[in-house]
């Protein structure tokens, strides 16, 4: 097919995704390789954030495209009452490579499937009901996790899972807790645990965030904030959940972004990352303690395709590749790289308002006037905005912008002079919304 026959079929067969479709433009995507995605007629497009933050080691690393060829002449499919290689492999590596005593997981088909089991774990373990969340948080689209989100998305799917409790994260969006990263966090738990005692500690089975949150702004931590939030959950026996769906495996320039904290939750969740998206699947890994519940009580949840053999066989690969090709040390390396180019924008361009980036996890905010106003308030979005992207993707660089501001979440494979490429279409057209902003 052309692009013109794809897309017209797409939209008159398929929903997409938080989108009336009438008002979707969908690119015809055909192949992609390295960091490049290309179209239909052959247009080379360099892929600026992993599609959704989640192709991590590249499109078509050929290691990972043979191994999934082998692995479809073994065995593609046992029900998940079974015991496979794969499960066994994938298994031991996850044991090893994740910190602490992480040492057993359950397998999904993505991060919503993931962060639901962790729910389920969480209320089996302790006994409790209630979970407590952030509003500036993305947990995945499924009816529970839907109500463990805290933006605006889960409005629409409203009422759903009850037992949910949501408190203002140490960075809302338009509010302080302090001007320094001390009074931040003090601020911050001060009210975070006047909330438990509202609600009763008893009742509240598990706290869930985003180490790193995603696509509600990059907020990196507070420093101190992780070891002293996990110090107020545990005075009430409240269990930390990390989802890491997003953050994790590599995108902050460590394996694990709580390695960050440095903190240690009582349950992880991956996905995205765990395979590169090369197939579905999702991880949720549990501490011991959790672990040996589950030996002598019934683990209420499952799935058809829970611990799916050729799905394991992929994540072993991409898992491979991302450690054993030095994906997780190019983050690293290239975090200083580019908040270089985000401070360049910052001096030459007016509607820049502010930057941050932790490993090649990044977000640059606009603002309409010299104040620092966000270019939009919450929720919405500029119309010069979607200009502005559009003129990116023009220039051959897919981005993600988003009420005010734009992402930079590039493959980890990346190098400098491709993060320059995709830095250097940015710059060319952020004249658009530099037309905007008011005096």
């Amino acid at each position: 097919m052309d692009g013109r026959e794809i897309v017209e079929l797409c939209l008159k067969h398929s929903l997409y995704s938080w989108s009336a479709t009438g008002a979707v433009n969908p690119l015809p995507i055909t192949r992609a390789e390295g960091v490049y995605m290309y179209t239909a007629e052959g247009r080379r497009i360099l892929d600026f954030n992993s599609q959704l933050m989640s192709v991590n080691i590249g499109h078509s690393h050929p290691k990972v495209v043979a191994a999934m060829k082998a692995a479809a002449d073994g065995l593609i499919f046992s029900h998940p009452g079974t015991a496979t290689e794969p499960r066994a492999r994938l298994s031991k590596l996850l044991a090893e490579i994740t910190p602490g005593n992480i040492n057993t997981f359950f397998y999904t088909l993505g991060g919503a499937e993931a962060n639901e089991s962790a729910i389920r774990a969480a209320r089996l373990f302790t006994g409790r009901q209630k979970i407590l969340v952030r509003y500036r948080s993305y947990h995945g689209g499924t009816n529970a996790t839907l109500q463990l989100t805290g933006d605006p998305r889960r409005w629409a799917n409203e009422p759903g899972m009850p037992g949910v409790v949501r408190v203002m994260d140490p960075l809302p969006y338009n509010f302080s807790f302090g001007d320094t990263p001390e009074e931040i966090v003090r601020n911050n738990l001060t009210y975070v645990e006047e909330v438990i005692q509202y609600e009763g500690p008893h009742t509240i089975a598990a706290m869930f965030i985003e180490t790193v949150t995603g696509t509600n702004g990059i907020l990196v931590p507070p420093p101190g904030y992780l070891p002293k939030l996990r110090e107020l959950l545990t005075k009430y026996g409240i269990l930390l959940v990390c989802d890491e769906v997003m953050a994790g495996l590599g995108r902050t320039g460590k394996l694990f972004a709580f390695e960050h904290g440095p903190v240690q939750p009582d349950i992880v969740t991956l996905a995205k990352g765990l395979t590169s998206s090369y197939v579905p699947l999702g991880a949720m890994g549990v501490s011991d303690p959790i672990a040996e519940h589950f030996r002598k009580n019934v683990f209420w949840g499952g799935l058809t395709y829970n611990a799916h053999p050729f799905c394991l066989n992929v994540a072993l690969a991409a898992l491979d590749v991302l450690i054993g090709e030095g994906m997780v040390e190019n983050a690293a390396r290239l975090e200083p790289v580019m908040h270089h180019h985000m401070e360049a924008l910052a001096l030459k361009h007016p509607s820049v308002r502010r930057h941050r980036n932790v490993g090649l996890f990044g977000i640059v905010e606009l603002q309409r006037d010299r104040r620092g106003t966000p270019l939009a308030p919450y929720n919405t979005q500029h119309p010069a905005l979607a200009s502005f992207t559009k003129a990116v993707l023009e220039s051959g660089v897919y981005i993600i912008g988003r009420w005010d501001n734009f992402m930079a979440n590039p493959p980890l494979c990346i190098t400098e002079e491709q993060l320059a490429e995709g830095f250097d279409a940015i710059d060319r057209a952020l004249p658009i919304l530099d037309a905007v902003v008011e005096a």
